[in-house]
């Protein structure tokens, strides 16, 4: 079956149509979810962003950007201060954000500041372990190693006497025994 040129341009021009009447209604369903997202976050009082909005509506950031109206709303919302109160506490406003979120990045300033000080005692205690692990570091007790070294000197020179003593007793038995040798050789020459 062969289509004339004549009914092609219809054909196409009716295609043409309805994709745009197809996205078009898509348009609208999704403007209608960003403005039922942006409902339930008033209702709510979450924090709106464009971001959050988008997620919540499940439609793609660049959709908010194109539709500038939805766009200037989203923003308004987010500069403006939630008005929810439920009785319960005070009034969340940004100021009071503001003052939070300038208190936390203080504390984490000084819980930083207290990890590092903590972190250079532990370090330096670890090195002070290991330096005298290592022994090359002054022993604990010095007291008693200086003991030990005063007896160890005096036996060292108790034992360079006894050694003196024993040199001359060995030289004394030499020269004795070279007498003796000598003695004996005079005898037996003379025989």
């Amino acid at each position: 079956m062969t289509i004339s040129k004549s009914t092609q341009p219809t054909a196409t021009g009716f295609r043409t149509e309805a994709m745009m009447k197809g996205r078009q209604a898509d348009s609208a369903r999704r403007r209608q979810r960003v403005i039922a997202a942006l409902n339930k976050a008033i209702t709510d009082g979450t924090q709106i962003s464009v971001s959050g909005i988008a997620r919540a509506a499940a439609v793609d950031r660049t959709f908010l950007y194109r539709h500038r109206d939805l766009l200037e709303k989203i923003h308004a919302l987010e500069a403006a201060p939630p008005t929810i109160s439920q009785g319960t506490g005070p009034t969340v406003t940004r100021a009071s954000l503001q003052a939070d979120l300038l208190a936390a990045h203080e504390r984490a300033v000084r819980l930083n500041a207290r990890a590092q000080q903590l972190e250079k005692r532990l370090s330096e205690a670890l090195g002070e372990q290991v330096w005298r692990e290592s022994g090359l570091g002054t022993p604990t007790d010095v007291d008693t190693l200086n003991d030990k070294i005063t007896h160890l000197e005096q036996q060292v020179v108790d034992l360079r006497l006894q050694l003196e003593e024993r040199d001359e007793d060995l030289s004394a038995a030499r020269a004795t025994n070279r007498e003796l040798m000598a003695q004996l050789n005079q005898a037996t020459a003379r025989r």
